[in-house]
């Protein structure tokens, strides 16, 4: 049971989680794929922390899959952010890759799955934050 919610914490991070998540989709309608991916993946985990802070809990890490295990989420979601989580190294350092850099990897089909995925979990995290309210 939760004792106490932050609103204000939890509005600061669900903020800057859709700031980011607008910003991948402009990223994605310019062509800049694997910035698009990457900052899905971030407007994710800034949701996940927004949850996660606003119920009291300073989260760790960037596996977007385990702070959403460690907060209860069901695994449907957990399923849709390994998928993201994948994105948070490789869209960056060209040192990943051995040849190219990554916006050689990344088309629009990358960012729109992407994208959707992070709507997919800044959707559940709105929905778990909002019944946490009512009770």
């Amino acid at each position: 049971m939760i004792d106490f919610l932050d609103n204000d914490e939890y509005n600061r991070w669900i903020k800057h989680a859709e700031k980011t998540l607008e910003s991948a989709i402009s990223d994605s309608s310019s062509g800049f794929y694997n910035w698009a991916c990457f900052k899905a993946q971030h407007a994710a985990e800034y949701a996940v922390k927004a949850y996660l802070r606003g119920t009291g809990i300073n989260p760790s890490g960037h596996a977007v899959s385990l702070l959403l295990k460690n907060a209860g989420f069901n695994e449907n979601i957990i399923d849709i952010a390994r998928i993201i989580d994948k994105l948070y190294i490789p869209t960056r350092y060209t040192d990943v890759w051995s040849e190219g850099i990554p916006d050689d990897y990344y088309a629009l089909s990358d960012a729109e799955n992407a994208i959707e995925a992070a709507e997919s979990i800044l959707e559940e995290v709105r929905s778990k934050w909002k019944s946490l309210k009512k009770g």
